[in-house]
């Protein structure tokens, strides 16, 4: 890495605290089995409701005697699974219409931002229900509606990118000396747009990871036995006056890892914002 980079990002403390919490998270997600203290689907109704440390368990039980903190573990594979994959898929998605409108414009760019119209005139969490309950539960399904959810915001800053940089001189230049359309998207405009769509797909991760949350605390998202942060926090508000930790917990696990992701992309931001560093 270039040693300016390197140092300017050492600079960002949102980039180091975001940073390393995502990177906590991640590899407590990959090495949940080695973590792990006790197998997560292994019920032991003597064990129930235990509290925190008592009886050999960490963070206590679950209502059906399952270890919390080895759930919490395997849950953190489920919420990355969901926002890495949705993310990427409504990128493509996105990314790929939104070249198509900013770059040939005419009806193609009218037919796909209307589309993208109509998609924003619905509330995010309340279209992601619908897809789900179309399509039915499960992780697969959750993924699917997210990213049809989700492509709508990378369309149009990318079309909005594209439809300034179509207009630079090296892009001309490509057109001058017979370049195609593919090379000129993807090799001239694409990589230029490449910062702002980081920033807003990182932040989009914090986003689909809530969305997954509240999909399966809804009983719409992932079902039982998989251990999923919202689903546990969901069952922890039946014993609430009894095991408060149920929910404390899951919910703790959910708001670090989407400060995560919000400071490592605001943090990003600021780093790839020119005006705001030229000030």
């Amino acid at each position: 890495m270039n040693p300016h980079v390197l140092r300017t990002v050492l600079q960002s403390k949102a980039v180091l605290i975001g940073g390393a919490i995502v990177i906590a998270v991640i590899l407590a997600a990959l090495c949940a089995p080695i973590l792990a203290t006790h197998d997560p689907y292994e019920m032991n109704v003597k064990d129930r409701l235990l509290k925190p440390t008592e009886g050999g368990h960490l963070l206590g039980t679950d209502q059906f005697g399952r270890d919390l903190y080895t759930r919490i573990l395997y849950g953190a594979r489920v919420s990355l699974e969901v926002g890495i994959v949705s993310v990427g898929l409504a990128l493509v998605i996105g990314v790929t219409l939104g070249l198509i409108a900013g770059y040939y414009g005419g009806w193609l760019d009218t037919l796909i931002m209307r589309i993208v119209d109509i998609v924003l005139s619905f509330p995010v969490l309340l279209l992601a229900i619908a897809f789900v309950a179309a399509l039915g539960p499960g992780i697969e399904n959750v993924i699917i509606a997210l990213a049809l959810v989700y492509w709508t915001s990378y369309a149009r800053l990318v079309r909005a990118n594209v439809l300034a940089i179509k207009e630079e001189e090296y892009v001309q230049a490509a057109r001058t000396i017979g370049s195609s359309d593919f090379r000129i998207i993807f090799y001239n405009i694409l990589p230029n747009c490449l910062a702002p769509i980081v920033v807003v797909a990182t932040l989009g991760l914090g986003q689909a990871i809530v969305a997954e949350a509240t999909l399966s605390f809804l009983g719409l998202g992932i079902q039982p036995p998989e251990s999923s942060w919202g689903w546990t926090l969901a069952f922890g508000m039946k014993f609430l006056q009894d095991a408060p930790h149920l929910s404390i917990y899951p919910g703790i696990a959910i708001m670090i890892t989407v400060l995560g992701f919000n400071l490592l992309g605001d943090g990003i931001r600021d780093l790839t914002d020119t005006k705001r560093k030229r000030n």
